[in-house]
């Protein structure tokens, strides 16, 4: 994809985000709205757009690709999960804090901001590299991760296989279905699909620019351990997939979509859930705000150069 292209569509993704933050000043989405909008992008609109991407026809990737992206991921998260331990440690984070830092390095934004960004500017066979990591991120999120923030003082939730089943999953592992065995649907329910899923971009990148508004930015900013976060794990891992996947003669779909994984920004589902154990989510909060901010450039740059080089 040329280096024109990417930088349209972002700057697309700036202007619908600027809306959202309008429409936060205006109040025209309140906090009693934007809970119910987000519900709408995780469990209608996001899951439709991943079934409409398969549908689309412009998928021209093998079962062998697939089979691939499946391999990508679990060593994607393996990574994660190790990086999620050491890094808090290199970054010298309190004992109370690095269950945090482990969750913030593991759990991404891969779905809410992912899959739209990655339908906007990436090939069309990324997408399945898209869903197979998603897949992953809840496999591991409702295990792996509820036992990680589990370990604070207020104990947390139990890991549960059950949370696991979610319209998400379940849609992304019936697009792999279809898409494995080539499957058609009735034109009625195929363009229903479509229309739902196009609703994603603009709705999840508003609801974005509403969180952006509504965060205390400036004073986030100061958090030297969040700037050092960001280095490493949002610009260093992203390079160093992009050269090791290169190194290995991935194919440059397929290493497109593992950067732009690895550079999303920390993902939302970690604070709600410390919110529902009564934990103190201040630090979470704060890096989820810079790191949203400093994603829309970082991915755009990211993107760019790798795209051109």
């Amino acid at each position: 994809m040329s280096l024109s292209v990417i930088l349209q569509q972002m700057g697309v993704i700036c202007i619908l985000v600027g809306i959202g933050i309008a429409l936060q000043k205006k109040s025209v989405i309140d906090p009693a709205t934007s809970p119910k909008l987000s519900a709408i992008v995780v469990d209608v609109c996001n899951p439709a757009l991943i079934m409409a991407s398969i549908l689309s026809g412009d998928i021209t990737a093998s079962h062998e690709d697939l089979l691939i992206a499946a391999g990508l991921g679990a060593a994607f998260y393996f990574i994660l999960i190790l990086l999620g331990f050491l890094l808090p440690r290199i970054l010298r984070v309190s004992r109370d804090e690095r269950r945090f830092y482990n969750l913030m390095c593991v759990y991404t934004n891969t779905g809410f901001l992912g899959i739209p960004v990655a339908r906007a500017i990436l090939p069309a066979n990324a997408i399945l590299y898209v869903i197979v990591i998603n897949i992953f991120y809840s496999l591991l999120f409702y295990t792996h991760g509820l036992t990680i923030l589990g370990r604070g003082k207020n104990g947390g939730s139990r890991p549960s296989l059950l949370r696991i089943i979610n319209p998400g999953t379940v849609m992304a592992v019936l697009s792999l279905v279809v898409f494995w065995f080539k499957l058609t649907l009735p034109p009625i329910l195929e363009n229903t699909i479509v229309y739902i899923g196009n609703a994603t971009v603009f709705l999840s990148m508003a609801l974005l620019g509403v969180f952006i508004a509504r965060s205390r930015f400036l004073s986030c900013f100061k958090n030297v351990r969040i700037w050092l976060f960001i280095l490493l794990r949002l610009i260093a891992l992203p390079v160093a997939v992009v050269f090791v996947m290169r190194a290995l003669s991935f194919d440059p779909t397929a290493t497109l979509a593992m950067c732009l994984m690895a550079a999303v920004p920390v993902g939302n589902l970690p604070m709600i859930q410390a919110e529902k154990n009564g934990d103190d989510t201040t630090l979470l909060s704060s890096a989820i705000a810079v790191t949203t901010v400093f994603s829309i450039a970082g991915i755009t740059v990211l993107m760019a150069v790798f795209s051109a080089v």
